[in-house]
């Protein structure tokens, strides 16, 4: 980790200077998109489904890029509310920001919509296609598939002290570089998520990989922490969604801390008296409180919707709530 003194601080003063124009401050506030999806996801946990499309709408209008689970939810509330038209249009705007033939056919509740995908998907998906980072992207999925191979060596440790051992010795190091990487790659380009590359678990998996090695490792890291502001500039100017900057900072507060500090309620479950603390963490990067979410996962099994809700895999359905 020492290393990273020495050759860190180069990395640092470049991402201090060159910050890409992603990041820059005239980008419209994707804090405030966040807080609309809120409220939206508020009106919808209260059955309110022509007044939360609206505020989807209200999206769409405003802001130069959607990301695809606002116009999957859209889709849905549309149909809810009969008018299959609308449904079919945000289907297909859904397939232009990256919604999978795969994704779209398992869903039965869009089955009143799905005959004619053959006809337009190819050349919807094509455009997505077309708008993304081809060459940042298979940079960053060769990064991924390095850290998933990399991480298989814990699995042959059989004790928690050897899976320590294994990930300070052998993938701390490994880690680092990628760190290391990703620094100068968004310094040049932006955090590269759903927007650039269309893949939000990429880095969200390699971020939590490297605060997830061991207690000790995490208290002394340096990296993490210096990303960190970066990670949640990306969140306001519409380069990371809040739920990939929940997974990564969840797993660095867990190890962190012990698992004695609350977090976003994914890889702890949330206490009672600690929940107002969970939710507040929640509300400042712009996810929706507990309550409203599993008020959502009620409502996805009433009517058959699926709203796509933040948290997997690490959750399923519900956030439990211990006493």
């Amino acid at each position: 980790m020492m290393k990273f003194c020495l050759t860190g601080l180069f990395y640092m003063l470049c991402f201090l200077v060159t910050l890409p124009a992603a990041l820059a401050v005239t980008q419209p506030d994707y804090a405030q998109y966040h807080g609309q999806v809120m409220e939206a996801e508020r009106l919808l946990a209260e059955e309110k489904y022509q007044q939360a499309l609206v505020v989807y709408e209200n999206l769409f209008h405003t802001y130069p890029f959607i990301f695809l689970r606002e116009y999957q939810v859209a889709t849905q509330l549309a149909l809810q509310l009969k008018d299959t038209a609308k449904a079919g249009d945000y289907l297909k705007k859904g397939i232009a920001a990256g919604w999978s033939r795969k994704s779209i056919r398992k869903n039965t509740y869009l089955a009143p919509i799905q005959k004619d995908l053959r006809e337009y998907y190819s050349s919807l998906n094509k455009q997505y296609q077309d708008r993304l980072d081809g060459e940042y992207r298979r940079q960053v999925k060769k990064m991924f598939a390095k850290d998933q191979w990399k991480a298989l060596g814990a699995l042959f440790t059989f004790s928690s002290k050897g899976q320590d051992r294994y990930a300070e010795k052998r993938f701390a190091p490994h880690s680092e570089k990628q760190v290391q990487q990703l620094i100068e790659m968004m310094a040049g380009k932006g955090y590269p998520g759903e927007r650039l590359i269309g893949k939000n678990f990429w880095v969200t998996t390699i971020l939590s990989h490297h605060n997830s090695i061991s207690h000790r490792y995490v208290q002394a890291d340096t990296l993490y922490p210096f990303i960190k502001p970066t990670l949640l500039a990306a969140i306001r100017s519409g380069y990371m969604s809040p739920e990939e900057f929940a997974l990564i900072d969840d797993w660095y507060r867990a190890v962190k801390f012990n698992r004695q500090t609350e977090g976003y309620g994914y890889l702890n479950h949330p206490t009672r008296d600690g929940l107002s603390q969970v939710n507040a963490l929640r509300r400042q990067i712009g996810l929706s409180p507990v309550e409203i979410r599993n008020r959502l996962v009620d409502l996805e099994m009433k009517t058959g919707m699926r709203f796509y809700l933040p948290g997997a895999p690490w959750v399923e359905g519900k956030i439990s709530i211990t006493e």
